[in-house]
């Protein structure tokens, strides 16, 4: 889970800094190697989008779930769209409003309130309390890959079916991305999250997903950049230019292909991670499903130390992922029926 979490946000940290210029602009700012390192954006070196503020808050959601699940309420796609909406506030307000007492602790944290370039998307997702289905999406044209990047701690649920974990990623990506790629992709790429974390390959996790997709309805764009991405594996030595030839980045489904490509041609992290975000398409989005991926594989102590030093909110998404791993595997000692820490319930609250 700490890989995984960290993982992504250094991606999208790596990214964050390029991701509005084009390969040539990259060359032309950072040199002929482009991007080997952080670049400042955002005022700092480290800092991270929006991406991974979402990401927060669907942890956050999951937890949650769990924890009102005591109560006899048990949607965990309702706790992942108020986590959300507690975002969106984020978006709006200054900082933490102390008075809330159903916000939790992530919800104090005053270096999330930021805007961090969120997408068109998500902000108008979540504008108001109506929570998006399959059946009655949200922003139903919008494929975009603002909900992918949210959607790797639905692989963290190692205890669930793959099924069950592409189900529910798919139904928490149509609360603001409505259109079948988008939410697909998502719901594709918490399944491959969630093969590595049970300690599969990246090819098997794939090909678990594709599994997956093919009952789905309008899959099929989802599916041939999935396998466009096995396929360029054995075209040659990665390069920039291969991993463009994956897509442009507009779409949900070209960063997924992206990702997965330099995932499975990176020889380490540092070298994955570079290939991802040095491209024109959207760095920050293939950085981050790459360092998902990445971490989900290799761990916490594979990431690159000095980019983890420099992480911004670092200190909050460890804490975060230790909460969802004792969440996972102590909630019964945490909360139920006899029992009430106290403590935990302050920090996820059931409300």
């Amino acid at each position: 889970m700490r890989g995984c979490l960290l993982g992504g946000a250094v991606g999208d940290a790596l990214g964050a800094g390029v991701s509005a210029l084009s390969l040539d602009e990259i060359h032309a700012a950072h040199g002929v190697d482009a991007v080997t390192d952080l670049v400042p954006v955002y005022g700092r070196r480290g800092a991270v989008t929006a991406g991974t503020q979402l990401t927060l808050f669907t942890v956050d959601g999951l937890i949650r779930a769990q924890v009102r699940r005591d109560t006899g309420a048990w949607h965990p796609p309702t706790d992942i769209h108020r986590a959300h909406l507690r975002w969106a506030v984020t978006q709006r307000d200054w900082g933490p409003d102390e008075r809330r007492k159903d916000g939790g602790w992530l919800a104090r944290e005053e270096w999330l309130y930021a805007r961090r370039d969120p997408s068109r998307e998500c902000l108008t997702g979540l504008a108001d309390e109506t929570m998006g289905t399959l059946d009655r999406p949200r922003n139903p044209t919008a494929r975009d890959s603002g909900a992918v990047t949210r959607s790797a701690p639905f692989g963290l649920l190692v205890g669930w079916e793959p099924q069950l974990v592409f189900q529910l990623a798919v139904e928490c990506a149509a609360q603001t991305h409505g259109h079948p790629t988008a939410y697909l992709s998502a719901g594709a790429f918490a399944v491959i999250v969630h093969g590595l974390a049970r300690g599969e390959t990246v090819d098997a996790s794939v090909q678990r997903a594709l599994v997956l997709l093919a009952a789905r309805p309008g899959h099929q764009p989802v599916t041939d950049a999935l396998k466009q991405a096995l396929g360029a594996v054995r075209q040659g030595m990665p390069s920039p230019a291969r991993v463009e030839s994956l897509g442009d980045g507009r779409t949900a489904e070209d960063v997924l292909a992206v990702a997965v490509y330099c995932a499975l041609v990176g020889e380490d992290i540092r070298h994955g991670l570079r290939l991802a975000v040095n491209h024109g398409g959207a760095s920050e989005a293939t950085g981050a499903l790459c360092g998902s991926l990445l971490g989900a594989l290799h761990g916490e102590t594979a990431l690159p130390p000095g980019w983890v030093a420099e992480l911004e909110g670092r200190s909050t998404l460890l804490e975060l992922a230790d909460d969802f791993a004792m969440e996972m595997t102590q909630g019964p000692a945490l909360h139920g029926p006899a029992i009430n820490a106290p403590g935990w319930l302050n920090r996820y609250p059931r409300g």
